[in-house]
């Protein structure tokens, strides 16, 4: 079992009301194999919202209070990042995940790459907050730029 970023799904859950379906992960779940998870929405936030980026260093700095999320308006919305993380970890324990396909760069859910929180659009290695959390209890975190399953099937590389 797996949990995924609900965007795969086809869901409208990014934060500017959009999704990022990806066929393969949407096949997933639905024939039960994955369960979508949006910790964003999970932690209380709107959508649409604001965007929002990891400020002073990555979701493990977030996690152990040394980091803020912060959304391009100034409000701090760590609290709501962290709740959903913790949302989304009880979901992935609840099934039994022991994988996430989660959307890169954001700073929930990015497994490698994280906008680096000056909303410039720059990235810097790093984890989103919800893969930390994850990553920490045992949980294989992948993006979808990563994820082998895309590729079962296909010849070539």
């Amino acid at each position: 079992m797996k949990i995924v970023s609900a965007c795969f799904a086809g869901i409208n859950c990014r934060y500017d009301k959009k999704h990022n379906r990806i066929e393969e992960i949407r096949k997933l779940v639905r024939e039960g194999d994955a369960i979508p998870v949006c910790p964003e929405q999970m932690g209380g936030l709107p959508t649409p919202r604001n965007p929002a980026e990891i400020v002073g260093g990555d979701g493990e700095d977030v996690l152990d209070g040394k980091a803020k999320v912060i959304d391009n308006q100034g409000n701090d919305v760590t609290r709501q990042f962290v709740e959903g993380a913790r949302e989304a970890l009880a979901m992935a324990q609840a099934v039994g995940a022991t994988e996430a396909i989660l959307k890169e760069r954001s700073p929930s859910c990015g497994s490698c790459m994280i906008y680096d929180g000056t909303f410039s659009k720059s990235k810097k290695a790093g984890l989103g907050v919800t893969a930390a959390l994850l990553r920490r209890h045992g949980i294989r975190v992948v993006s979808e730029e990563t994820w082998q399953g895309k590729e079962e099937g296909k010849e070539g590389s």
